[in-house]
């Protein structure tokens, strides 16, 4: 639906929420993207220096971002492998509208982290894992993004003009109390005839990342696009979550092997193996009897005797 100016603007409030929108007359199409509570979630799982978590609010709001744009049943993130002072930076977003991220780091910092300040041999890497209509196992597939840019948000921009062949813009911000990012793509079907796309483009050019931080969000599309409308097209609700689970930490001890998960029993100061989960900080402790217990083959339980033999 096409909606009216807001008359009055109420204080803002607790907003994670995803945004796909068209703008109307010009064949382009959008996604909205803020975290406040989720982002304030990720935050507080580590002491992160400004800029990491500057970096780091940023590659999570780009998640969400694709995860709209491409419509992923299943989960997509955004992960680097860095040589430099940032080590690794990983970002996810899943189908069912939850976040998580983390950033490993050595200092000193340089005064600019930059993709081009990354290290020479870092990946940037953007992975899709879904399940198609009729699959048995998930399907993964993976785009390595270039890093010689000035930003991130530039970085994945130019990987999505290439890699879709489309006009492409984006642009990232984070601060202390949030996330947010925007994109914007023309229409596969579009009239290329037409100056539609150079008109969002240039009001695009006007945004800075204060003002898409400040919200709300249907102001801030009324202010760019407001002579062509914004049509939307559904909004998602966004929150932290992480997957991680005793459960799949079993398997991982199992993926181990016992001598090895035993040993990580030998080497803790309590006598159990914990296991910390960086995104979440849960702790999972496994005492020896726990872990062997974890290697005993489980016997199948005896099928039910058929009736009328007694």
């Amino acid at each position: 639906m096409a909606f009216p100016r807001p008359a009055v603007h109420a204080p803002m409030a607790s907003n994670d929420t995803l945004t796909r929108f068209l703008i109307e007359n010009t064949d382009v199409r959008g996604v909205l993207v803020s975290l406040d509570a989720a982002w304030q979630h990720i935050r507080e799982r580590a002491e992160y220096p400004q800029a990491v978590a500057s970096l780091l609010g940023e590659a999570v709001a780009a998640s969400a971002l694709f995860c709209g744009h491409v419509k992923v049943e299943g989960r997509l993130s955004l992960q680097l492998r860095g040589t430099g002072a940032l080590r690794t930076l990983f970002a996810e977003c899943a189908s069912a509208g939850t976040v998580r991220g983390l950033a490993r780091f050595e200092e000193p910092l340089p005064s600019s982290l930059t993709p081009q300040a990354f290290g020479e041999g870092s990946m940037l890497a953007i992975t899709i894992e879904t399940m198609p209509p009729g699959a048995r196992e998930m399907q993964r597939y993976q785009g390595l993004v270039g890093l010689d840019s000035p930003s991130l948000s530039a970085a994945l921009t130019e990987y999505f003009r290439q890699s879709e062949q489309l006009p492409t813009v984006l642009l990232l911000a984070a601060n202390e109390q949030r996330a947010a990012g925007l994109f914007l793509q023309l229409l596969p079907q579009a009239n290329l005839g037409g100056d539609g796309w150079t008109r969002v483009q240039a009001l695009f050019d006007t945004l800075g990342r204060e003002e898409l931080l400040a919200g709300p969000d249907t102001d801030l599309l009324w202010r760019l696009f407001h002579e062509d409308g914004v049509r939307l097209l559904g909004e998602q609700p966004l929150s932290f979550h992480c997957s991680c689970s005793k459960t799949r930490v079993e398997d991982m001890l199992r993926g181990l092997g016992e001598t090895e998960a035993l040993a990580a029993v030998e080497s803790g100061e309590s006598g159990e193996a914990v296991i910390h989960c960086e995104f979440c900080g849960q702790d999972y402790r496994f005492s020896a009897p726990h872990i062997r217990d974890l290697f005993v083959p489980k016997q199948a339980p005896l099928a039910p005797e058929p009736p009328g033999l007694h």
